[in-house]
C-alpha cells in the first residue's frame, strides 16, 4: 500500500505520529543568552505545530553551559530553563503535534567568545582551540545528555532527540580524525561510539520505555566514514532502545563523497539497514510535495522539513492537499517571514543564506 504524507506512525514507545513530517531542529538565535525561552522561539515553533507538523523538534538545545553553538540558543542544562519548555511543550501538543527536543554539545565548535573559555573536545584540537576532556567529564558529559531528558520529560515533552551530527561532540567522538583518545572511549568505533550507547541506555532507564527517544546521525564531513555511521546505525536500532534515527543527508538525492561507495545513492544506502520496529527520517533538500513523495517511496518513514518549515508554517497542510505543491520562489521578503512567525533576529541570520532573503 502506498504511502501517503497524511498517514500515521506508530513508534514502539506508543506514541502516535499525525502524518509524516518532522519540523527540522533549525538553528534560529531567537532565545535569550542564559538558554531562557524567548517568545519570538516560542512563536516560531508553536506556528508550525499549527500548521500541521506531525512532529515538532525543538533546535539544538544545549545540555552544558560549555557546550553553546550559538548566540541566542535554546538551553536545557538547568532547572531555570524548565518554566519555559513546559509553557512550549503544552502549547505544541495542543495541536496534536508530537513535542520533542533536541539535545545537543557543540563541542568543540563552542565560540570562545560564546563561553568565556576554552571549547572542549574528545581530544585536544589546535584549529578550535579546544582542550581535551577527562575522563572524569567524559562521565559528566555523558550524563548531562541524560538529566537533559530527564528536564525534558518533567516539561511535558513526548520525548528527545539526541544529536550525534554535523560536527559537533558526539560526532566528534565518533570521529576517528578528531578523536584520537586512547582510553576506553577512543581507537576503535566500539570505543569511539561508547558514549553514544550511554546516553541512550541511560536516557531509556530514566525516562522509561514510553518516551519518545531518537538519534540523529550524518553520514559526511567532520571524519565520517559512511560504513561507520551505518554500522552505528544499525546497532542502534538491535538495542531495541531507540524509536527513530534522524539521518542528516545534507542532499535526499545526491551521491555518496566517498568513491567507493558511489554505487548508490546516499538514501539507498541506507535504505538497505534493517530498521526492525524502528522508524526513520531524513533531511536535505526536501523542498516541496514530489520530493516528500519520493523520499517516502523509498521506504523512509517521515520526512525532516527544514527550509519549507521556515516559508510556509503549514507546508504539511499544503502538500496533504495539493501533490503538486511548491513553494514560494526565493528570495523572500522580510514581511513574508514575519507573517510566518519568524522574529527578527531569524530573519537576520537568514540573511547569510545567499539568496533567502530579499535585500
Amino acid at each position: 500500500m502506498k504511502v501517503t504524507p497524511d498517514s500515521q506512525v506508530q513508534f514502539s514507545s506508543g506514541h502516535l505520529m499525525k502524518n509524516r513530517f518532522m519540523l527540522a531542529p533549525l538553528t534560529n538565535k531567537q532565545s535569550f543568552e542564559n538558554g531562557q525561552l524567548s517568545e519570538d522561539e516560542f512563536n516560531w515553533l508553536t506556528h508550525r505545530a499549527k500548521g500541521g507538523f506531525g512532529l515538532v523538534m525543538t533546535c539544538a538545545t544545549h545540555v552544558q553551559e560549555v557546550g553553546k553553538g550559538f548566540s541566542g540558543q535554546l538551553g536545557i542544562f538547568s532547572d531555570d530553563h524548565l518554566e519555559g519548555h513546559k509553557r512550549l511543550a503544552a502549547e505544541i501538543k495542543k495541536y496534536g503535534s508530537l513535542a520533542v527536543v533536541q539535545l545537543h554539545h557543540a563541542g568543540m565548535r563552542s565560540p570562545q567568545e560564546l563561553i568565556s573559555k576554552a571549547p572542549v573536545c574528545p581530544s585536544e584540537n589546535e584549529k578550535f582551540g579546544a582542550r581535551r576532556l577527562s575522563l572524569r567529564e567524559v562521565h559528566e558529559l555523558r550524563d548531562a545528555f541524560v538529566e537533559g531528558a530527564v528536564r525534558a520529560k518533567k516539561s511535558g515533552y513526548d520525548g528527545v532527540e539526541v544529536h550525534g551530527a554535523h560536527g559537533y561532540i558526539l560526532t566528534q567522538f565518533l570521529s576517528a580524525e578528531i578523536n584520537v583518545r586512547e582510553d576506553e572511549y577512543g581507537g576503535t568505533l566500539e570505543n569511539r561510539s561508547r558514549i553514544l550507547f550511554e546516553i541512550i541506555e541511560g536516557i531509556r532507564f530514566k525516562c522509561g520505555k514510553d518516551f519518545l527517544l531518537g538519534v540523529r546521525l550524518s553520514p559526511e564531513r567532520f571524519g565520517m566514514k559512511l560504513d561507520e555511521i551505518k554500522t552505528v546505525s544499525q546497532q542502534l536500532i538491535d538495542t531495541g532502545l531507540i524509536d527513530f534515527l534522524d539521518i542528516s543527508l545534507w542532499d535526499s538525492f545526491k551521491m555518496p563523497e566517498e568513491e567507493a561507495h558511489q554505487n548508490d545513492s546516499l538514501l539507498e544506502h541506507f535504505t538497505r539497514l534493517d530498521f526492525k520496529d524502528v522508524k526513520w527520517t531524513v533531511a536535505g533538500k526536501i523542498h516541496n510535495a514530489q520530493h516528500v513523495q519520493k523520499v517516502l517511496d523509498a521506504g523512509v518513514d517521515f520526512v525532516t522539513i527544514g527550509r519549507s518549515g521556515i516559508l510556509h508554517h503549514d507546508f504539511p497542510e499544503r502538500v496533504i492537499n495539493n501533490a503538486q505543491f511548491e513553494p514560494v520562489n526565493l528570495p523572500v521578503s522580510r514581511e513574508h517571514l514575519r507573517k510566518e512567525a519568524l522574529g527578527e533576529k531569524f530573519i537576520t541570520y537568514l540573511e547569510r543564506w545567499d539568496g533567502f532573503v530579499n535585500p
